[in-house]
């Protein structure tokens, strides 16, 4: 797993969201910077409560130019009932076959009760209005990823 870093441009990407529309990177970033976080599996108790945490921090997220996007293997139909459940106010993408994961370089081993297998690492990209990524996020728990991704936008 190659995990793309500071500085290196964002491969640009078209995933469907919980409603099944096509949302492209390039477009995202025309309205400002983008935090893509990639998360493993919809309605579990982690990834919940990330996504509870940035549904809470929107505004502020939002005030410092920066929209944010969910990106997981799950099916639309199950980011919907995500989405809707949580009254997440942000959009959930569908990587279901794992290309974006895969260019990002988030997609590979994991080892999980003393099981190995593929799967998707909980990473998120801060990237730049250009496409360049500014911050990579990978030293953080699930409850305080929004204010590890706080404090880097206030410093």
């Amino acid at each position: 797993m190659q995990t793309l870093t500071a500085g290196q441009q964002a491969p640009d990407f078209t995933l469907l969201d919980q409603q099944q529309q096509p949302v492209q990177l390039s477009s995202l970033l025309k309205q400002g910077r983008v935090l893509a976080y990639f998360y493993p599996k919809a309605m579990t108790p982690g990834c919940t409560v990330q996504a509870c945490a940035l549904r809470d921090s929107q505004k502020t997220l939002a005030d410092a130019g920066v929209q944010v996007v969910g990106i997981s293997t799950d099916a639309p139909a199950r980011l919907a009932k995500f989405a809707e459940r949580d009254q997440l106010n942000f959009t959930l993408l569908s990587d279901e076959d794992h290309q974006v994961a895969e260019a990002f370089g988030v997609w590979g081993r994991k080892k999980f009760m003393g099981k190995e297998y593929d799967g998707l690492h909980r990473i998120s990209f801060l990237i730049e209005s250009d496409g360049r990524i500014a911050k990579v996020f990978d030293n953080f728990k699930t409850s305080n990823h929004h204010q590890v991704v706080l404090d880097y936008l206030q410093s």
